[in-house]
């Protein structure tokens, strides 16, 4: 005889796969790409280098640590998410400054060349013949390099604030680590 009943959730649902998040991967392109920038532009005894270093490595790092705790908070993913999301305006702001302060062009959201940046991004997606400097910051202008920055962090914060909105649902929908708990309590105690 078939059993209907409905398969039991795990207490513990299945969690972290950062690594298949596009905002993730974006977050690490613009991570390894400020790293390089860093190191032809920014005078490493700077702290900004260090800042700017450190706001890229945080919106990875971020994405990561809260894809990782959902299991068991997913107010601590929502929080963690949102931190990643901060870091790279932090960084935003810091190429916006850099452009600024040396009087180069910062480039219009619907410019040619950050339409051709987006184009790419959006198709590529494995064909990188360098992984480690996939954009071509290694040989690019400071303005060129500082734009692309500019509209990969856009992208990345994009995807984040989507992100950020579907585990809003989720938490509205399915509740969180604490219910679930509090629920097979009460399930197991009403079956005792």
């Amino acid at each position: 005889m078939l059993d209907n009943k409905k398969p039991k959730p795990y207490l513990i649902p299945p969690h972290g796969g950062y690594r298949n998040l596009r905002s993730y991967q974006t977050a690490e392109i613009v991570y390894d790409a400020t790293v390089v920038f860093c190191e032809r532009f920014i005078d490493k005894r700077s702290r900004t280098h260090d800042q700017m270093v450190q706001a890229a490595r945080s919106g990875v790092q971020n994405i990561a640590e809260g894809s990782m705790a959902s299991a068991t908070s997913k107010k601590t993913e929502l929080k963690l998410t949102g931190v990643a999301r901060a870091s790279l305006e932090e960084l935003l702001l810091d190429f916006q400054a850099f452009l600024r302060q040396r009087c180069l062009r910062i480039w219009a959201k619907d410019s040619p060349e950050a339409l051709a940046v987006r184009k790419r991004y959006l198709s590529d997606k494995s064909d990188r013949s360098d992984m480690s400097d996939p954009y071509s910051l290694k040989t690019v202008s400071p303005e060129v390099a500082a734009n692309m920055l500019i509209c990969l962090i856009n992208q990345a914060s994009y995807l984040l604030g989507r992100q950020l909105q579907r585990l809003e649902q989720q938490f509205l929908t399915e509740g969180g680590f604490t219910e679930r708990l509090y629920h097979a309590r009460q399930q197991a105690r009403r079956k005792s």
